[in-house]
């Protein structure tokens, strides 16, 4: 379910981006510098990086809808999710008191987004991640070091 909005929102982008790049343009022109510098293969233009944070959005949903790479998926689809929430909801800037209000919620609606994409991103399906390994095998070699001493 996390992942329909994803796809939906993210096939719109890829298909018809011109919609969007309005809105991304003043994101875009703080990041392109850092960009060009960080990733010099990556295009820096608006409508590129809406296209390709569309296709980073199709993608990264199909495969948490899928069950694949769903924690790596989720982690991606929260960061494709700040530039998209920075440039799509600024509501601080709206001084019309109900478009201040829609993007406020459109903004705080992503933020949920966003908590549910990171419970994604760290839910093991009940089994022990890394860091409880790391310390029940600890534990167990200090037990077994303990029963030779003894």
């Amino acid at each position: 379910m996390l992942a329909g909005i994803f796809i939906s929102s993210g096939s719109a982008a890829l298909n018809d981006p011109e919609p969007l790049v309005p809105r991304a343009t003043p994101v875009v022109d703080r990041i392109a510098p850092w960009l060009e510098r960080a990733v010099p293969a990556l295009p820096s233009d608006a409508t590129s990086l809406v296209r390709l944070n569309g296709a980073v959005q199709v993608v990264g949903g199909l495969l948490l809808a899928t069950g694949r790479f769903r924690r790596l998926a989720a982690l991606t689809l929260a960061g494709s999710l700040i530039p998209s929430t920075l440039a799509g909801h600024p509501f601080w800037q709206k001084t019309d008191p109900v478009e201040r209000r829609m993007h406020q919620i459109h903004f705080l609606k992503n933020l949920g987004l966003f908590g549910g994409l990171l419970l994604a991103a760290l839910d093991t399906e009940g089994r022990p991640g890394v860091a409880w390994r790391t310390r029940h095998t600890a534990q167990r070699i200090r037990r077994i070091r303990i029963r030779r001493t003894d």
